[in-house]
């Protein structure tokens, strides 16, 4: 019900080549069950009668019908293939949407690799049986109903050949489809788990070689290769049993055929011609039935993958928007950038214990908040509640006090921007990446981007400049100039919130303090939320947020901070002395 759910929901705005398909399958099934009984004709009144005539005459039109069947043929195959591919690419579409709402604890619930696995492996193996379906479900049941009608008007005493070979391949095929059915399920899952395995270590390369793990990682990668293979080598043996099953059917009822036919030949109850013609009907019912095998064989595989697609695409996000609320917030309403955690609680999926707890604070616009803290005490995870990448359990997050689960994820791009705590650039060039939030932004803003990220110069050495190549990932620049470029791209979009996860990690202590004046002038009136290790860099932030283990433990300047908290001071002591750091 799922495959057929779906199938008829990504045909249904096809349904004109459907019908064209439907209307061309019947003309060319029709021309094909009359081809059996001109050849039977001809045998018999032309060909032992020694009437030329009518073998020229009846010769013509098994040409005409042949024409008709194949022309017909060749337009419904085109006209099936086209809502085939239609339908593969919209169920792409709705899933790259749909996964595209999604928040990132339901993505990650997914996994990637099965995402992977069901926008490429899983849509094709619907659409390759939408595909046919097209070609064949109009033409296999009418060729197998039309067959017994022509067959029997050829001679009814053969026909208890039809009735016995059909059930028997029927049987056949319900046996293998019920043993296939949950080796298909197995296999998705483990092309789910070889994707998986692959995309990590690709990614996680450069980690794998210096920890040299690659014996290790070659292991999982066996395993699941195997895993894999073991099971396409069990669906195999399925189809080896299948094909000498079905043609043995085939063989035999031919020989029966001829067999039988042969005798009721000599007793003079049929004609040559009528014996010919029926063993063309027989096969044709036969080879439908076969061309409808092919099909209900996929049908198993392409259940499993329906069933995969659809969980997704029936999947809620965590992380709704409500519409109400997100057409009165449009960004032009909120012109100052005012963030405001209101008594905010997050808690990951299964945790003991919330990652924040009751953390209250205001980033004002025009000024800069840091958020300092000891690896582990939740800063990422802070400043991913701005953009909406996560949803608290409990308490707000507002930007001019307007909740951000009430806006759109478009609206928020044009008021957050965010430079990760892992910088990520895409493959293209340098102003395609800088481009990323501000599709019209000129030359000259992505230059002046680039001036104040520290990056103007790197970028300049390049061949090509503007225009250098960018591997995907950034994997051809090194981590300091990758974090620059998306500096400069968040600067490019000219959000009204700054948001900057230790994005200053990978840089030295001059280009660190270039940066960070430049970046004063150039974000003007906007929010500028940074989260670092290195108390140099916040060190002349307006307010300093300390957390521990979650929770705020204090908040105000650095020379406050350093006086009255005592977590901020070990924070200070662990980098520098304290007379040090109040020079």
């Amino acid at each position: 019900m799922t495959l057929l759910r779906l199938s008829l929901r990504f045909a249904a705005p096809y349904k004109t080549w459907v019908g064209a398909v439907i209307v061309l399958q019947l003309i060319s099934t029709i021309a094909a069950l009359y081809l059996p009984s001109l050849n039977g004709r001809i045998i018999d009144e032309g060909v032992s009668t020694g009437n030329t005539d009518l073998i020229w005459e009846l010769g013509r039109e098994m040409l005409i019908w042949c024409g008709v069947q194949a022309a017909t043929a060749i337009a419904a195959i085109y006209f099936g293939a086209r809502t085939a591919m239609a339908v593969g690419r919209d169920i792409r579409r709705s899933i790259y949407s749909k996964v595209d709402s999604l928040g990132a604890l339901d993505i990650s619930s997914i996994g990637t690799g099965s995402l992977i696995t069901r926008n490429t492996n899983d849509v094709q193996q619907v659409q390759m049986l939408v595909l046919m379906t097209l070609n064949f479900m109009v033409s296999t049941p009418i060729m197998c109903v039309g067959g017994i009608i022509m067959a029997l008007r050829e001679d009814a005493g053969l026909s208890w050949l039809v009735w016995v070979s059909v059930p028997v391949l029927f049987l056949i095929v319900g046996l293998l489809v019920r043993v296939l059915l949950p080796l298909f399920r197995l296999m998705q899952e483990r092309i789910d788990k070889i994707n998986e395995v692959t995309r990590e270590q690709v990614v996680g390369l450069r980690v794998i070689r210096a920890f040299v793990r690659e014996p290790f990682e070659q292991d999982r990668y066996r395993q699941a290769n195997e895993a894999i293979t073991d099971t396409s080598i069990r669906v195999g043996n399925v189809f080896v049993l299948m094909f000498p099953a079905i043609m043995m059917v085939l063989h035999i009822v031919t020989a029966a055929v001829l067999w039988f036919g042969g005798y009721r030949v000599d007793a003079g109850e049929m004609n040559v011609g009528q014996l010919s013609a029926f063993l063309q009907y027989v096969l044709q019912i036969l080879v439908a039935v076969m061309m409808g095998t092919f099909m209900v064989m996929m049908i198993p595989r392409a259940v499993v993958c329906a069933e995969r697609i659809d969980e997704l695409l029936t999947t809620e996000s965590s992380m709704p928007v409500r519409e109400a609320e997100a057409r009165e917030a449009r960004p032009v309403d909120l012109p100052t950038g005012r963030v405001v955690f209101d008594h905010v609680t997050f808690g990951y999926p299964g945790a003991e214990r919330p990652v924040l707890d009751d953390v209250s604070f205001v980033a004002e616009p025009g000024t800069t908040t840091a958020i300092v803290g000891s690896t582990g005490a939740g800063k990422t995870t802070l400043v991913k509640l701005i953009p909406r990448l996560f949803d608290p359990r409990s308490g707000s997050v507002t930007i001019d006090d307007v909740a951000v689960d009430s806006l759109t994820r478009h609206q928020l791009a044009g008021l957050v921007g965010l430079v990760p705590q892992r910088p990520y650039l895409f493959s293209g060039t340098v102003a395609s990446n800088l481009r990323f939030g501000n599709s019209e932004a000129t030359d000259e803003e992505l230059w002046h981007a680039l001036e104040v990220a520290q990056g103007a110069d790197f970028v300049r050495e390049k061949k090509g400049e503007l225009e250098a190549r960018v591997a995907q990932g950034g994997n051809n620049v090194s981590g300091g100039q990758r974090q620059r470029l998306c500096i400069a791209r968040a600067l490019v979009a000219r959000p009204r919130v700054y948001v900057f996860d230790d994005s200053f990690s990978a840089l030295d202590v001059a280009t660190d303090a270039r940066l960070r004046s430049a970046l004063s002038e150039a974000t003007g009136g906007a929010t500028v939320i940074i989260v670092a290790q290195r108390i140099s860099t916040i060190r002349e932030a307006d307010n300093i947020v300390v957390l521990d283990h979650g929770v705020v433990v204090g908040q105000g300047t650095h020379d406050e901070l350093l006086e009255s908290n005592e977590t901020y001071r070990e924070i200070v002591e662990s980098q520098m002395s304290i007379e040090g750091a109040g020079r």
